[in-house]
């Protein structure tokens, strides 16, 4: 049996592996092609992960949040266009998507009359950039409905497949 970690300041991945209850050389035997000493050094922030890792780590403990975070944290692309999606009850995210789609009418009235004539206009620039961002978080919201069902359908899974 492997030992505990005493560490105080863990990172999201060991905190996901830790919480889907496997110790380092579980998750190097289930994930099967990530050394436990590799793991180590991800969750020492001694090494960064390279995406096939995260996608595995993502499976194997079953938390798909993992590719999002490293892609809006850790990945120098994502980090300039890949918004971070937080984790939400399905109750939450539907409230907030009508609450969302209530509060356009009014944006999707703007966006016709500011797109009608194939251009924007210099007085129409303030409020094309509302509506667009608007538009991102309604965006953002749906992302987290992703997320959730991405979720439960890997709960959904057994242990041993991913």
């Amino acid at each position: 049996m492997g030992k505990r970690s005493t560490r105080e300041n863990k990172n999201i991945y060991q905190l996901s592996r830790e919480e889907a209850g496997f110790t380092r050389e579980k998750a190097s035997e289930a994930m099967g092609c990530i050394s436990d000493d590799r793991i180590e050094k991800i969750e020492s922030e001694k090494s960064l992960p390279h995406p096939d890792e995260i996608l595995l780590m993502s499976e194997c403990y079953k938390k798909p949040e993992l590719c999002n975070y490293f892609c809006s944290h850790e990945c120098p692309i994502g980090q300039k266009y890949v918004p971070e999606v937080r984790s939400k009850e399905l109750s939450q995210i539907v409230l907030e998507i009508l609450a969302h789609l209530n509060a356009m009418e009014e944006e999707r009235k703007r966006l016709i009359e500011i797109s009608v004539d194939g251009r924007i206009a210099e007085d129409e620039k303030e409020d094309f950039q509302k509506i667009q961002e608007k538009l991102e978080e309604v965006s953002r919201t749906v992302d987290s409905l992703r997320l959730w069902i991405r979720r439960r359908s890997l709960e959904e899974q057994p242990a041993d497949v991913f």
